[in-house]
């Protein structure tokens, strides 16, 4: 890994993604936090998917999917300028599905931020089909607002890394970290089960596996540290028998849990993995899953 200090990534516009459901509007006050630490307008999006509509539905119902839409967005805008009096808040009404409508509205360098669940789910189930959707398919960061809102700040946030390949998006976190003011912690799970029962592995064989991810994770450490001088970064590599198990215990503990998504092996376009699809339907904080391919924009000068 490479001791040049790398480029600080910046931290996009937010959209939040709005519907009548309790769980949109703690994930649009959480949206309006974030872009107030972030120094940015908020975007506020509810895709009333009328174009299908309009397949088969009068135009009069058309009309009033619309005005309930462009209520919900100007409601939600209220609550949202009652907290922050400040925040520059713009609405869109999107024609669009739900995921399209939010994909299309973060564009390139935004960050998208939804709630576990909307109104088309039951309420036992502990994610949505469209916040699913929605962090299977972006290309850029997705925010699930998860957890209990009035949760007392811990001061900080968690990456949940494997290895140097994760130094991309991990400087994204980095940069969370740096605007909440908290700290950093950069944690790896060694699941020794992961390494039995596939080859031949001998005793000595799982210890050098152990040894090497603890030297790439203290070199990730040290490459934040580089990139941001300021920011308190801790790191730490430790076993359990279920990484997803850990990192849901993991995220009682933190204010944000940070972690990266991949690309199927055979196949196009992002996917979730089961520690990732785990974490996202049973953590207690807002989760953010990055795309190991995100531009992020350049930090304001």
């Amino acid at each position: 890994m490479t001791s040049d200090i790398l480029a600080r990534p910046g931290l996009g516009t937010v959209v939040v993604g709005v519907d009548a459901s309790p769980t949109a509007r703690t994930a649009a006050l959480w949206a309006a936090a974030e872009a107030d630490r972030r120094g940015v307008p908020l975007r506020l999006v509810h895709a009333a998917d009328t174009d299908r509509r309009a397949l088969f539905a009068a135009v009069e119902t058309v009309e009033a999917v619309r005005e309930a839409g462009r209520d919900l967005l100007l409601d939600t805008a209220r609550a949202v300028q009652d907290r922050y009096p400040e925040l520059t808040v713009n609405r869109e009404l999107s024609r669009r599905e739900p995921v399209a409508g939010l994909l299309s509205a973060a564009g390139q360098h935004g960050t998208l931020v939804v709630g576990p669940r909307g109104l088309g789910g039951f309420a036992s189930l502990a994610l949505g089909s469209v916040s699913l959707g929605v962090v299977s398919r972006a290309r850029v960061p997705v925010i699930v607002v998860r957890g209990d809102g009035d949760r007392p700040e811990t001061g900080t946030v968690t990456a949940a890394v494997k290895g140097a390949s994760d130094l991309g998006w991990l400087l994204t976190a980095a940069a969370e970290a740096e605007a909440r003011k908290a700290s950093l912690r950069i944690l790896s799970v060694w699941n020794v089960l992961a390494h039995i029962g596939t080859v031949a592995t001998m005793l000595d064989d799982l210890d050098d596996i152990a040894h090497a991810r603890v030297h790439e994770v203290k070199e990730l450490a040290d490459a934040v540290r580089q990139t941001f001088p300021g920011l308190i970064v801790h790191h730490r590599v430790e076993t359990a028998t279920s990484t997803p198990g850990l990192l849901v215990e993991a995220s009682a503990h933190t204010d944000l849990l940070v972690m990266g998504s991949h690309h199927r092996a055979l196949g196009v376009g992002p996917a979730l993995g089961r520690v990732a699809h785990t974490v996202l339907h049973h953590g207690h904080c807002p989760v953010q899953i990055v795309p190991p391919d995100f531009a992020a924009p350049a930090p304001p000068r």
